[in-house]
Formats: C-alpha cells, structure tokens, sequence
C-alpha cells in the first residue's frame, strides 16, 4: 500500500469516525428535544412565542413536529391538530373576505380576524402560527401563498399571479390605500398605457376597487389588501 492509499483510508477513517460522532449526538439532542417537549407541554401549546422557539429548535436537528398526524409528536403535543384547525379556520376567512379584497389579504388582518374567530383565546396565534398553517396549506396544493410586497405580508388564496409591475404599483398603494394613473406614472416613472393596463388588470382580477367620485376627475384605485379598511368576518 503506497502512501496515498493510507492517506486516503485515514482520511475516510476520520470522516466516519466524525460523522458517527454527529449522528451520535443529533441523537442525542433529539431524545434531549422529546424531553424537553413533554416537561414545556402546556408552554408549547399556549405559548406562541414559546412555540415558534419550540419549532426553531426542532428545525436544527431535522425534527419536523408537522410532518405527519401521526406519531410521537402529535401524540404529545397535539399540534398536528392545532394547525389542522387554523388552516381550515384561514380558508374559511380567506373565502369570506373574498369578495372584498379579490383573494389577497395582508397577513396581520388575517391574523386579527382569526383571533377575533377564536375568541376564548385571543392572543394564543402568532404570525409565526399563521404562516405555518399555511405552508401546510399550500404543500396539499390548495393554491394558497404568501407574497411579501415591501415591508407587508400579503397571503393570496386566488390563483392570479402578480408580476413586476403589480408589485409594484401594491407596494406604492401602501402609502394612503389607493393610487392614480398620474400617481403611478410619476412616481415609478411609467408610460400611460403601462400604468392603465397594470391597474386594469388588477381591477379585472378584483383586486382593485375604482372610486371615481371626486372633484379632480381623476380614478382612484383603492387596495382592500393593504389599506387599513378591513371587513370582520369574526361570526361568518
């Protein structure tokens, strides 16, 4: 054997023995992970903070408590569950407020309705929680998906899908509620036409609500999804 060879085996030798060592101790942590979850049980599932600490820890070793209704977590912290029952309770607000913001809806109101619903335990859901049931949502194909316009969080439950140019003109919108053809044209620097057929086609996918009633003559194109309007759909 020439002395690469025994190079090469002692450097196999070394990468097992180091992987056998984080196998060790992923395990390790894990059992570490399953204790800590049945000793902070009720912390876990009342705290939404807590929770999103909870789901970060289980992150880093590869643990997914979501994965499955089945098995050693779901059993022990019922949070399977618990994210069923948001999901279906998001559906059903997303549905209700349909008809008023065209499917896209800015995630802090989604959150607030959803506490308003679950009125006997108010401050139990996090944004965390919410973007969580979710993603849930969206791997069973449902077509719902959170889109980040500037700084907000909007989660759109419509199959439109938004460009560039409907970016945007949302994330100008964020300013006062609404825009104007005028508006959009000097402050993103666009030609006519482009603004006008930007803002059609979020007026057509109903996104948009025209509001022609004032003095200047001029359309305003209001943005139910981020402006602070808001319609509650707490008893629906």
């Amino acid at each position: 054997m020439n002395l690469q060879d025994q190079y090469r085996m002692l450097g196999e030798n070394v990468a097992k023995i180091r992987t056998d060592m984080m196998k060790e101790q992923l395990a390790t942590f894990r059992s570490q992970l399953e204790e800590f979850a049945r000793k902070h049980k009720s912390d876990i599932r009342k705290n939404p903070a807590f929770r999103s600490q909870f789901h970060e820890m289980c992150a880093k070793v590869g643990v997914d408590p979501l994965a499955s209704n089945k098995g050693f977590w779901a059993e022990l912290l019922g949070i399977g569950d618990f994210y069923y029952e948001l999901g279906v309770q998001i559906v059903d607000i997303c549905l209700a407020t349909r008809p008023h913001n065209g499917g896209l809806i800015n995630l802090q109101e989604l959150c607030n309705l959803l506490r308003q619903r679950r009125k006997s335990d108010r401050e139990a859901v996090s944004e965390d929680d919410c973007l969580r049931a979710i993603s849930k949502l969206k791997v069973m194909g449902s077509g719902f998906e959170v889109v980040s316009v500037g700084k907000r969080k909007l989660v759109r439950s419509v199959p439109t899908e938004l460009n560039k140019d409907h970016n945007e003109i949302l994330e100008l919108a964020q300013a006062q509620g609404f825009v104007t053809v005028d508006e959009v044209e000097r402050r993103l620097s666009w030609t006519s036409g482009r603004a006008i057929d930007a803002l059609d086609t979020l007026l057509d996918e109903g996104l948009a609500m025209i509001d022609d009633g004032h003095k200047d003559g001029k359309h305003r194109y209001w943005f139910p999804c981020v402006s602070s309007i808001s319609t509650s759909v707490a008893d629906t």
